[in-house]
């Protein structure tokens, strides 16, 4: 089920909000958002509802052995077997076709033969896996840390892994963000967050359905048929997906964040103005900040950090990033850009004094560039396709021209550019709309709307990871 569908709008999220605030305690408003994640997971493919109910409940009683244990010995217990049990499930689902491809190619490479029952059976890969266990590990560690206290009812637990809002692409939610929401969601107030909310929504709205979509619907012929693009093409492809991959995922936590506050829930910020960045590190601390944030705290500093030599924080940027792309999809183009950014950050931390003392505009152009070419290689299925647009863009190529709607595209990436780089974030903004304002917002929505019937509801970009 997609937020941008109308099956969500006038269905599935009208009948979970009024029934919602119909109920008194919070284990009734626990056991209902519950049962509404699994429904709407379930539209998906209802069956691998018992994957993510199996995961929550290892998680759960993880914690409850944590919290119950009186020895070193069993805390750790409790702490690495059920982590191992999350990380071999999704390694399972979400890689097992990527390693068997790679042993399909190894083997014709080298004359190696392996076994067909390796390399001929195909996962089918769970929407939302990557997010939820994210979910589960964080809730584990930090019990056994003593961030926070582990929970003792399972349906509030269960509630906050499979809340429907941030359920299948984030923002990556730890337990110790909305702790305190959900001990007190019986106190939840209807309508003190009720205008934000919506506004948090509409926004993400507009930025899916009029920018990131109106820009997909242009440059993806252009991608499907990259070896015949000409360098200008090349380059508006390039750009225009650095402006979708954008605006389709802060979009999507913006209106993620809307949810949550309909229900009492305060969602963190994902996103955070981030080609507004100057440097490789401030664009990570701008761009999928959940995720950003969960990397540093549960791998980057346990693997040392920035103690030690700069050998060795070498050698953590590099693990931490190219496991940060391999998350993103199992395909070798994205351990290829989370390499790519670990690359960045080194160049950054080594060269740091000359790069801080260029201009703020040049920083921050050369950012913007450096991004860009990075999510080439995020957005192409082979490198043959990356390193091909690649030399599109920076070698004169005649081409034809692919690309169906030169003026809207042009349009598109006008406005997407001046919210990017000019407008407040979501987060920045105060949410206290003027009439003439509130009429323009709602009029946007109206043409979401109208777009939307028009064609069927596309799905968020992160869906697939």
């Amino acid at each position: 089920m997609l937020f941008n569908s109308f099956t969500f709008l006038l269905l599935f999220l009208p009948i979970t909000y009024l029934v919602f605030w119909q109920l008194r305690t919070n284990t009734q408003r626990y056991l209902w958002l519950t049962l509404t994640g699994y429904v709407f997971y379930a539209a998906w493919n209802w069956r691998f509802c018992s994957l993510m109910l199996f995961s929550t409940a290892v998680s759960y009683l993880a914690g409850l052995g944590i919290v119950s244990s009186r020895t070193t010995r069993t805390r750790k217990l409790c702490l690495v077997i059920p982590v191992t049990v999350d990380l071999l499930l999704l390694g399972f689902f979400k890689y097992w076709n990527f390693t068997s491809d790679s042993l399909a190619h190894l083997s014709s490479w080298t004359g190696v033969h392996f076994p067909d029952s390796w390399l001929s059976v195909h996962i089918i890969l769970p929407i939302g896996i990557s997010f939820y266990t994210f979910h589960t590990i964080s809730y584990i560690v930090d019990s056994y840390r003593g961030v926070i206290t582990p929970t003792r009812n399972f349906f509030e637990f269960s509630c906050y892994v499979s809340l429907f809002c941030q359920l299948v692409a984030g923002p990556i939610v730890r337990f110790r963000q909305v702790e305190k929401d959900l001990a007190n969601l019986d106190h939840a107030s209807r309508g003190l967050n009720l205008t934000k909310a919506w506004s948090f929504f509409m926004i993400g709205m507009v930025k899916k359905v009029l920018i990131a979509d109106s820009i997909a619907a242009i440059i993806d012929p252009g991608f499907a048929n990259w070896k015949e693009l000409s360098s200008l093409d090349a380059w508006l492809c390039a750009i225009g997906y650095t402006y979708q991959l954008y605006f389709d995922f802060s979009g999507y936590s913006d209106m993620a964040v809307g949810l949550g506050l309909m229900f009492g829930i305060q969602l963190p910020q994902n996103f955070r103005s981030p080609y507004k960045a100057t440097s490789p590190s401030d664009f990570w601390g701008r761009w999928h900040i959940s995720l950003s944030s969960v990397l540093r705290d549960y791998l980057y500093i346990p693997l040392g950090g920035n103690r030690g030599t700069q050998l060795c924080i070498y050698r953590n940027l590099m693990v931490t990033m190219l496991l940060g792309g391999l998350w993103h999809g199992a395909s070798w183009t994205f351990v290829f850009w989370g390499g790519y950014h670990g690359v960045l950050l080194m160049a950054h931390r080594c060269w740091s004094g000359p790069w801080d003392r260029l201009p703020h505009v040049v920083k921050h152009t050369l950012m913007f560039l450096l991004v860009l070419v990075g999510w080439v290689f995020f957005r192409c299925t082979t490198f043959e396709m990356a390193f091909g647009i690649l030399s599109s863009m920076f070698s004169f190529q005649a081409g034809a021209l692919l690309l169906s709607n030169y003026v809207l595209l042009l349009l598109a990436l006008l406005v997407a550019t001046g919210i990017a780089f000019f407008a407040p974030n979501t987060f920045e903004m105060k949410h206290e709309w003027t009439p003439a304002q509130l009429f323009g917002l709602e009029a946007a929505m109206a043409v979401c709307l109208i777009v939307m019937l028009g064609g069927q509801a596309s799905p968020f970009l992160y869906f697939q990871f």
